[in-house]
């Protein structure tokens, strides 16, 4: 086993949930304009992905996401290992193997929230990850799969992972329904159970537990930190961003961002007309991401609808942010 790098002990205070088509490297640059300290993840990359395909294309990142995690989906330890060591080349701070997705789809992989019924399976990827890299390696899990409400099984599931060198996991507070709910409806349907995960923490205090799901406001965020080492968070943070431009202040006691909402979208503009430059890549494809930036502002309807226009994909983004602010230039 390799010996494991040093880790702040604040590092899994605040994260941004992996998500699936949206957490792409976009994303994760806006997202580091208005958080400096909350740790970001990836979206899910299946170790199918990074052995038979482009690994440039699955694991390019920008320096200014740090520190960033690596979230991987798999379920045969020795291509975990091989698929966390290229992450830990890259130059990622964590991987993260996903016992959580409930989708038909992933199913079929045989990875995501199917693996808790396997928790021996689970240590074994574990194990072998940890042999692998110094970069910690920590699981993303539910607290149950189908109508299994026992306390005991996740608590099994996690002592018998935990036993292989996991010493992060990060809980979804919510039962997977692999059978008759989609994945949006996993994320509404089963009942939300804070305090299974605080009995965990308990249970284990040697681990570091944070919690996930059905989480949106500053004041439920300091609740869970009062039991558990860390919260992460999901579609709210995605679809109004600006909450997490007062995290570090609120929750690190680190200097909040001074960038405005204006500026935030002025660097955006900079990083498309980068990217187009060296990746080709169309502005809406970065733009999407940004739309909630002016949630619950005067105006915020047009900008999104200027900003989400594909027939203004031709114009350079400055351009297209000046019509978004009314038709009227708009400064750096």
């Amino acid at each position: 086993m390799l010996s494991p790098k040093p880790v702040p002990p604040d590092r899994w205070r605040l994260s941004v949930a992996p998500m699936l088509d949206w957490t792409d490297r976009h994303c994760r640059y806006f997202h580091r304009l208005l958080t400096h300290r909350a740790l970001l993840y990836t979206e899910m990359v299946t170790t199918g992905a990074l052995m038979h395909g482009d690994v440039p294309r699955h694991l390019r990142y920008n320096v200014q996401e740090h520190p960033l995690a690596l979230q991987l989906g798999g379920s045969e330890p020795a291509d975990l290992a091989h698929c966390a060591r290229l992450g830990e080349q890259w130059g990622y701070d964590e991987i993260n193997l996903n016992c959580g997705c409930p989708s038909e789809r992933v199913q079929r992989g045989s990875f995501g929230a199917c693996l808790m019924a396997e928790p021996q399976l689970v240590a074994d990827c574990v194990k072998a990850m940890v042999d692998a890299v110094q970069v910690p390696v920590t699981v993303k899990h539910r607290i149950g799969i189908d109508k299994t409400e026992s306390y005991d099984f996740v608590r099994d599931f996690v002592g018998t992972v935990g036993e292989a060198g996991c010493h992060t996991f990060i809980v979804h507070a919510r039962n997977a329904w692999l059978k008759g709910l989609s994945p949006k409806e996993n994320r509404e349907v089963p009942p939300l159970r804070y305090e299974l995960a605080y009995r965990l923490k308990q249970d284990f205090p040697q681990l570091t537990v944070i919690v996930n799901g059905g989480i949106t406001r500053n004041e439920q965020i300091a609740g869970h930190l009062t039991h558990l080492d860390g919260v992460m968070l999901g579609r709210e943070a995605y679809h109004n961003p600006w909450w997490l431009a007062s995290w570090d202040a609120t929750f690190y006691g680190a200097a909040a961002t001074e960038l405005t909402r204006e500026e935030v979208e002025a660097q955006m503009c900079d990083y498309m007309s980068h990217e187009a430059v060296e990746h080709g890549t169309a502005w809406p494809t970065i733009a999407r991401h940004m739309l909630g930036l002016r949630h619950g502002l005067p105006g915020a309807r047009h900008w999104r609808q200027v900003w989400s226009n594909h027939k203004l994909k031709g114009l350079p983004a400055r351009e297209v942010m000046a019509l978004a602010h009314g038709g009227q230039l708009v400064s750096a």
